[in-house]
């Protein structure tokens, strides 16, 4: 040992020699000054959970989180102690007895047939739960390094970071996300990409000019299955795909309601003149918030843009399709400031070179497509899915492209699948951080691919709204048959116009 020591300090011109931190922390160990700096804007329950995603990754240094509300127990969990266990998970064994309080599993009914256990968010819980997990490796077990803001503008004009994550409503996405990327920031947004169409091109032309990096919660456009469904289909394994159909158990929150006449106070550490932000004003009442206000035209986008998002990103790459022609929809009783209780929705898209045009049905609030007539007579259609129709046989799918089969399983026995073509992926959120490091990589989910998808999905809403059937012109971003301007893109509040 002495003669190594002596080694060691007589090596080199100054007689020292120093290790690099990075080789004394161990393997997977990423200097400071290497990671990529993050805040996290919108940390209700979805928000919370993307950070610590994102803190679980080596190469991530959370700043900061913003948030309208500084804390409430109300937030639904999706399953019993989730927030609880999730964060005892990231901080091991060290997790403070706090940690406990994240889940209250207070009973939240949503609907007649939904309930949820709640749990506890904000920027509150959130900023504790980051100064925790870096706090681990802190002498004194405090950290103190996350900052927290209300409103995302202070924090876009006095946070030092390299991106965001968007995690707020549907009504705030464009707004933060374009902000960001003109401070140059890259950004990682929660889906739907946005809240109006007009919003979906905006947010690609500002992603185009700025250059940042940019992807969509849309974790299925990652997954080995998304390509499986890809190469059969373009390998021809069913044929030419004319027709798919798309369906879905949401809502799960509440839609087909009429505004409350009820004024109860807001409640304290709530800005609620922020939070309903762009948006037209109107008084506070918890039939908006949180979570539930995915069924309000001026806060949320309805089941289909809650989660047609991550059905049709597999359809539009699987057909190579681009905007649909016309879009016609039906559905139950229509409310004046809320999405229907259920419906069906018919896309129309043209022919693409050799591709045959596409019929793409969606059906929601559990309504089923009919059976394809191949399935075995004792098969019943699961609650959720998806399916392409070819002229050679039917795919069917989990609802996201996720476990593709051939029907009726006995030909899915004798299947030989053919090569696999396409490049593989790290993962969704892997993609972006990746892409952020080496701007050679690309990210599958970013805002000007995802923009068409979310244009699409959106014309469902207006199809709905506009009395049922629109034709699409997409070059001049209008419809040909009725005025829907209002509804392509709905007025913002004075002072909010992007």
């Amino acid at each position: 040992m002495a003669e190594i020591t002596r080694r060691n300090l007589m090596a080199g011109a100054g007689g020292l020699s120093i290790v690099p931190r990075r080789v004394l922390g161990g393997a997977g160990y990423v200097p400071p000054s290497d990671k990529i700096t993050i805040s996290f804007i919108g940390v209700g329950s979805q928000g919370l959970r993307v950070m610590l995603d994102f803190l679980e990754q080596p190469d991530v240094q959370g700043v900061a989180v913003c948030d309208v509300n500084r804390r409430s127990n109300d937030y639904p969990q999706w399953g019993k102690h989730e927030f609880r266990d999730r964060v005892r998970k990231l901080l091991g064994g060290s997790a403070p007895a706090w940690v406990d309080w994240l889940s209250t599993n207070r009973p939240i009914r949503l609907t007649p047939i939904s309930t949820m256990q709640g749990g506890v968010a904000g920027w509150e819980p959130c900023q504790q739960i980051v100064n925790a997990y870096y706090g681990r490796g802190a002498g004194s077990g405090n950290w103190n390094g996350c900052n927290a803001y209300t409103d995302f503008r202070e924090l876009l004009e006095k946070q030092d970071c390299d991106a965001v994550v968007v995690c707020t409503p549907d009504h705030w996405h464009a707004h933060v996300s374009i902000a960001a990327m003109r401070k140059g920031k890259h950004v990682f947004c929660q889906k739907p990409m946005t809240h109006s169409v007009a919003e979906a091109r905006k947010m690609a032309e500002v992603a185009r000019q700025t250059g940042v990096v940019t992807q969509v919660a849309v974790g299925n456009q990652a997954t080995e299955d998304s390509r499986l469904v890809r190469e059969w289909i373009g390998a021809g394994v069913i044929g030419k795909v004319r027709k798919v159909v798309n369906w879905s158990t949401r809502p799960v929150w509440p839609q087909a309601l009429v505004r409350p006449a009820e004024k109860p106070p807001v409640p304290e550490g709530l800005d609620w003149n922020l939070w309903v932000g762009p948006s037209p004003e109107r008084p506070y009442h918890p039939i908006y918030l949180p979570f539930v206000w995915r069924g309000w035209y001026d806060f949320g986008t309805g089941a289909i843009g809650d989660m047609g998002c991550y059905s049709f990103d597999t359809i539009f790459r699987a057909l190579k399709l681009d905007a649909p022609e016309s879009v016609e929809a039906s559905s139950t009783y229509l409310y004046e400031e809320t999405y229907p209780a259920a419906g069906v929705i018919h896309f129309r898209f043209p022919a693409r070179g050799p591709l045959p045009p596409v019929l793409l049905s969606w059906y929601d609030g559990r309504l089923k497509p009919p059976r394809p007539a191949q399935m075995e007579p004792n098969r019943k259609l699961a609650s959720e899915g998806l399916m392409f129709l070819g002229d050679e046989g039917t795919l069917l799918c989990a609802f996201n492209g996720l476990k593709p089969r051939l029907v009726p399983e006995k030909r899915m026995k004798r299947f030989s699948p053919p090569p696999k073509t396409l490049p593989r992926s790290p993962g969704n959120e892997r993609e972006w951080l990746d892409a952020i490091r080496d701007r050679s990589k690309p990210t599958g989910a970013n805002f000007e691919f995802e923009a068409k998808v979310t244009e699409t999905i959106l014309l469902g809403n207006v199809a709905h709204r506009a009395g049922g059937m629109i034709r699409w012109d997409s070059a001049g971003m209008k419809a040909t048959n009725v005025d829907a301007a209002s509804l392509i893109q709905p007025p913002y509040r004075r002072g909010w116009q992007l």
